[in-house]
């Protein structure tokens, strides 16, 4: 999605290297690039997720076999 978005005009600013961790790992955990735990596609994807599956740590996202590393947030407001 990174690369998607960084290849239109309007998203020309999105530098995909910015989502990678300084050796080249796309993480979804805390050692997860601050760019990437940031995004509004991160949090539309993980949002709320530390509150399910209470069978592992609160966050655990089984695909990629790790605990989330931003799960404390709020969206209050999305507009398209």
């Amino acid at each position: 999605m990174v690369r998607i978005g960084g290849s239109t005009d309007t998203g020309r600013h999105i530098k995909e290297h910015d989502y990678y961790t300084p050796t080249g790992e796309f993480r979804v955990d805390r050692e997860g690039s601050p760019v990437l735990l940031n995004c509004l596609m991160y949090k539309m994807c993980y949002y709320r997720f530390g509150q399910l599956d209470f069978s592992r740590p609160p966050g655990f996202d089984r695909v990629r076999n790790a605990e989330i590393g931003n799960k404390d947030f709020e969206l209050d407001v999305l507009e398209e």
